[in-house]
């Protein structure tokens, strides 16, 4: 049996058709599945939308949070409630086509690749400055982190004991991407072309994808904290090579007020003390929300659908 796990937000108004399309996908090729299905804090029509194919279909799990913890806290409550051989993950505004899961489960199942992972082969509707900004990023974890995500996405096959493993993983902030790419394990690439979304926009605002970037990075690696000893030691050489000049026209009687250079260094090293400031703070943060202990998630409703069967004979 296949897990099929939704994070959902907010998409009250194409959910029950994209689940319908799922099913239809997934019935077609006469795979065994059930649906998790796990709402974000939505704060439309989403969970009513979500009972209704509760009461129509078979298999539905649903988990609704108190509030809106963020996907990667969907994907962790799904992750831990999937019973199936297998996980498949993917976007409930389908930009991640269903049509490939029976493919990713061929290989997952056929040619024993325990990790399935979809890659973008194109991009979609994105503007020439959100590529750059998502190449730059790329560029950057890869070379913080030695983990290539270049074209990654969640659209995942996880056999069942990589999800096992996963959910050895204890941190409190989570970055589903590159920890599943952190557990190793066999696993292959197929390319897939992102789709159009049928209704709604994008829940990724341009802060909260920064915000997303410097977390991941910080999770994944202490190179920000290296790079703050390198910034130290380049500045002690300037000084050193700062300190000679000053002393060489002190003594050759050349030697100037030199107001201007004095604010540049100020300014300058100032600057750079806030920024070594920033980005320890970033991590004493992590520190202090590992520390406190709370909950990835809180689930305030659950609701599991009935087999129809079974309707009919109590009737």
């Amino acid at each position: 049996m296949i897990s099929i796990i939704l994070p959902v937000y907010n998409e009250e108004k194409q959910i029950y058709v994209n689940v319908q399309r799922i099913r239809s996908v997934l019935l077609g090729a006469k795979i065994k599945h059930q649906l998790i299905i796990i709402d974000d804090g939505s704060t439309d029509g989403s969970w009513s939308e979500l009972q209704r194919l509760a009461e129509d279909f078979n298999n539905v799990l649903l988990l609704k949070f108190s509030r809106n913890f963020g996907k990667e806290a969907a994907l962790c409550a799904g992750l831990e409630t999937a019973t199936g051989d297998a996980c498949v993950i993917l976007d409930a505004d389908l930009q991640h086509p269903p049509e490939y899961i029976p493919e990713m489960i061929r290989l997952w199942r056929d040619e024993g690749y325990e990790v399935v992972e979809g890659i973008k082969a194109t991009r979609g509707r994105e503007t020439i400055w959100g590529k750059i900004a998502a190449l730059t990023y790329y560029r950057l974890f890869n070379k913080a982190t030695g983990i290539n995500l270049t074209n990654a996405s969640d659209f995942k096959l996880l056999d069942q004991k990589v999800v096992e493993t996963w959910k050895t993983l204890q941190e409190k902030g989570t970055f589903f991407r590159g920890m599943s790419a952190w557990l190793g394990y066999k696993r292959i690439q197929i390319p897939f072309p992102v789709q159009e979304r049928r209704e709604g926009k994008s829940k990724w605002s341009l802060p909260s994808l920064f915000k997303l970037a410097i977390d991941s990075i910080t999770s994944f690696s202490a190179m920000p904290l290296q790079i703050i000893t390198g910034l130290g030691i380049g500045l002690l050489l300037f000084d050193v090579v700062l300190v000679g000049q000053t002393l060489y026209m002190k003594f050759s009687g050349q030697a100037f007020t030199g107001f201007t250079t004095v604010i540049i260094l100020i300014l300058g090293i100032g600057s750079c003390v806030m920024i070594s400031l920033g980005i320890i703070g970033i991590y004493i943060s992590k520190i202090y929300d590992e520390v406190k202990g709370r909950p990835r998630y809180i689930i305030s409703e659950q609701k599991k659908s009935v087999l129809k069967t079974i309707r009919r004979k109590i009737q």
